[in-house]
């Protein structure tokens, strides 16, 4: 896969993880985010690979919780930034919503995503859908 030009007239390669997530292999989540942190090793400012850790593992765990089927992790490092979709096989569209105290940990993810990434969002495929997040390069 090829970037955007440099200023030297040559394409800039990019680095890209794919992994495909078994049905509901919450083991997935830890090994994710481990391959997403060897991908970003030498990316971003300090805090920013774990900012992408800790977003895309909000995205595999909804994936695989609430959708009980596989999903397919993709992320790419290019020149402008950090892009992480994680798509399943359902047409169910996920929504932010407000967390309830009462309720642990569970339904902060989108929440995170909404105040960390650069930008996000919702993509339908003809079967499912893919939730997406970006990082730029730059940002602080």
């Amino acid at each position: 896969m090829e970037g955007t030009a440099d200023g030297g007239g040559e394409q800039a390669p990019e680095a890209q993880l794919r992994r495909r997530l078994g049905r509901a292999d919450l083991r997935a989540v830890p090994e994710s985010r481990h391959d997403l942190r060897q991908l970003l090793r030498n990316w971003g400012r300090p805090g920013q690979s774990e900012t992408a850790e800790l977003l895309a593992t909000e995205l595999v765990t909804n994936a695989l919780v609430h959708t009980d089927r596989a999903a397919v992790l993709t992320a790419t490092v290019g020149p402008r930034g950090l892009r992480v979709e994680v798509r399943d096989f359902v047409n169910h569209e996920p929504r932010p919503r407000v967390p309830d105290t009462d309720d642990g940990t569970h339904g902060r993810g989108l929440v995170l995503v909404e105040s960390l990434a650069d930008a996000w969002g919702i993509r339908a495929h003809g079967v499912g859908k893919a939730v997406w997040f970006e990082l730029d390069a730059d940002a602080a």
